[in-house]
């Protein structure tokens, strides 16, 4: 946690952010469930009442899982909650699964967000991103730039370990949530994402989710079941009878092969390749 300077710090950022969102009057907030846009949401909410909405975009790409945590947080704290649903698994430009793949996601979601803001007369849609998240790739950023989609949290100047600890402080249950992405993240880019494989990764990682470990991926590479487990968990899934067991399941969720990376969950791992492609 922050000392006294550092905490002060924080809820000075957060007087701001609120003070960005009442100077906004109406917003529309992506709402995933995760940290960052749960918090987003959260503080739209204390900001703006009635004139916030929180919305969900439903895809093959959001699990079930995820679906029932967004919804699940809206209903604790009594958000002006939307499901609405997306289809970028129409375009191909977004089934080929370039590097510039959650572009064309995001151009898709801020796209039925701009309209949705148009139809129901708010004054702007706004995104979770913060200011850890520019020194990493977000081709997502872009799109965000094309649609004048706000940024409350980065404009406040908020980090992700400051959004946490602000959550915390609040009473979030999302504030020690793992980092979360759609399950296309986990697609090695160049192999073509569609809705069979997108449920098999799903399947997967109910798996591991049933098993009791808490930050995890698994990356699809053809055949080949890629797990990623936070580091400090490494230990239990290479005991070897928990190894197996691991093994047996994810082949019955579909895959053929089945690895353990030993180097443990790190976020955008499949952005390694990029340099090379």
């Amino acid at each position: 946690m922050n000392t006294q300077g550092g905490k002060d710090a924080s809820i000075e950022k957060q007087e701001r952010l609120l003070a960005g969102l009442r100077g906004l009057g109406s917003v529309i907030v992506a709402f995933s469930g995760g940290a960052d846009s749960a918090f987003l949401a959260w503080a739209a909410q204390r900001a703006l009442g009635e004139k916030a909405l929180a919305v969900t975009a439903l895809s093959p790409s959001f699990s079930e899982y995820d679906r029932e945590q967004a919804a699940a947080f809206a209903r604790e704290w009594a958000l002006r909650h939307e499901f609405i649903t997306t289809n970028e698994i129409e375009n191909p430009l977004y089934v080929a699964n370039e590097a510039d793949r959650c572009y064309h996601c995001k151009n898709e979601l801020f796209g039925e967000l701009g309209r949705l803001r148009a139809a129901r007369g708010f004054a702007t849609v706004a995104y979770g991103v913060n200011a850890d998240d520019l020194g990493d790739f977000r081709p997502g950023h872009r799109a965000a730039r094309e649609h004048d989609v706000a940024t409350p949290l980065l404009d406040a100047g908020l980090t992700k370990s400051e959004v946490r600890e602000l959550s915390h402080c609040a009473g979030l249950s999302t504030w020690d949530r793992p980092a979360s992405a759609c399950l296309a993240s986990r697609v090695a880019y160049g192999t073509p994402v569609h809705v069979e494989e997108l449920a098999r990764i799903e399947r997967a990682e109910s798996v591991l989710r049933e098993l009791g470990f808490r930050q995890f991926r698994v990356r699809a590479h053809g055949d080949l079941g890629r797990i990623e487990v936070a580091p400090e968990e490494l230990p239990r899934a290479l005991q070897l009878d928990l190894a197996k067991t691991l093994a047996i399941r994810l082949r019955q969720a579909g895959f053929t092969y089945v690895t353990l990376d030993l180097e443990g969950y790190r976020q955008g791992s499949l952005n390694a390749v990029l340099k090379v492609i």
